[in-house]
């Protein structure tokens, strides 16, 4: 089929001045919009907007011919490549992943946004997608690693296992943007280094410093006293920190059970056994007010005042499964601890060779 020109178009339509939109918008409704200039009246002005091949244009003319011979040229500069569609940026693509994929994820939202936020932080806003390859996540992975200063902000150096993380959630960003999304034609982190995981930790908390940190806890009082009353429960169960804090509420007397909220590997209640001793705790523990987030920096913030080094509230779960593991079978622990594989349990079992020959 010819396709009819902007200026026969204006031929056309030229003696219909008070409907000058209507014959555009018939051509249009035939499956030419997408190719073609739309002309109307604005007010005392005329509206030209041009979408082709990506690119929309759209501005206001005080006569018609003048919104006409505008459009002509657009659509030129299209054709010949000189306009093109807006590159997609970093942020767009943030933003559309935190709406379209973070919401299938459990408790990922928060997490997340900081982690894009930290990416356009150094990247910036505006950086094209296309602009993003090895050498500059490359470059971003040794930044993170090595810390600095970047536009007057100082950045901690991290860990290998801490950029892994970070790079898992823009891995899948991006790979969605390019198989999915196709809004690149590449993807970005082939040929990228990552780096080394660290190293399991071995670290087990003694009674010495257990009963120094009770101590400290109940003489401080407040939230401080809730967060090493989770503590000692935590050396009793096995739970996790936001675990122990929902643990009283959650305990079942008559069954010896605690019942544990869904969590980010399981979308179900769990009911978990419990040790004499834990039931001990948790039969005089009330609910815990402290939230998660504030119980972590109470605990560091009372490790640090006690110049306790190297031990950290989520050693316990270790601690205690390393205990634990003294009494009973592999496959009755794996029912506290709630590994899917067995295996690693073995990451939690942290006693020492010269521990063990001296018990045998």
């Amino acid at each position: 089929m010819r396709r009819v020109s902007d200026y026969s178009l204006f031929a056309i339509v030229g003696c219909y001045s008070s409907f000058s939109a209507y014959p555009l918008r018939r051509i249009h409704a035939r499956g030419l919009r997408s190719n073609m200039a739309y002309i109307a009246k604005f007010g005392d002005k005329w509206r030209a907007q041009v979408a082709k091949n990506g690119v929309r244009k759209t501005a206001v003319w005080n006569t018609r011919a003048e919104a006409a011979s505008w459009a002509a040229k657009v659509e030129t500069e299209i054709a010949g490549g000189k306009l093109r569609p807006a590159a997609r940026t970093l942020r767009f693509a943030c933003d559309h992943y935190l709406k379209t994929v973070t919401p299938g994820k459990r408790n990922a939202e928060l997490w997340e946004t900081r982690r894009f936020a930290m990416f356009c932080a150094y990247f910036g806003d505006d950086m094209p997608l296309a602009d993003m390859g090895s050498e500059v996540i490359g470059k971003l992975r040794d930044f993170r690693m090595a810390g600095g200063v970047l536009n007057g902000e100082k950045w901690e150096a991290v860990s290998g296992s801490t950029v892994n993380r970070e790079f898992t959630l823009l891995r899948h960003m991006l790979k969605l943007a390019h198989k999915e999304w196709k809004w690149i034609q590449e993807y970005p982190f082939d040929g990228v280094r990552m780096p080394d995981e660290n190293p399991s930790r071995n670290a087990v908390w003694r009674w010495h410093q257990i009963r120094r940190v009770l101590r400290a806890g109940q003489a401080r009082g407040g939230k401080t006293r809730e967060v090493v009353q989770a503590f000692h429960i935590a050396l009793r169960t096995s739970f996790r920190l936001k675990e122990t804090l929902a643990a009283p509420g959650g305990f079942d007397p008559k069954r010896m059970t605690v019942t544990l909220p869904p969590n980010k590997v399981s979308d179900l209640p769990e009911i978990v056994p419990t040790t004499r001793h834990g039931r001990r705790l948790l039969a005089t523990m009330p609910v815990f007010e402290v939230g998660e987030n504030e119980a972590s920096t109470l605990f560091s913030d009372l490790l640090k005042q006690l110049g306790i080094k190297g031990l950290q509230f989520k050693d316990s779960r270790a601690t205690a499964l390393t205990h634990m593991a003294k009494k009973m079978p592999m496959v009755t622990l794996q029912k506290y601890s709630r590994h899917k594989d067995i295996r690693k349990l073995t990451i939690y079992y942290r006693e020492t060779a010269e521990e063990i020959s001296a018990r045998h």
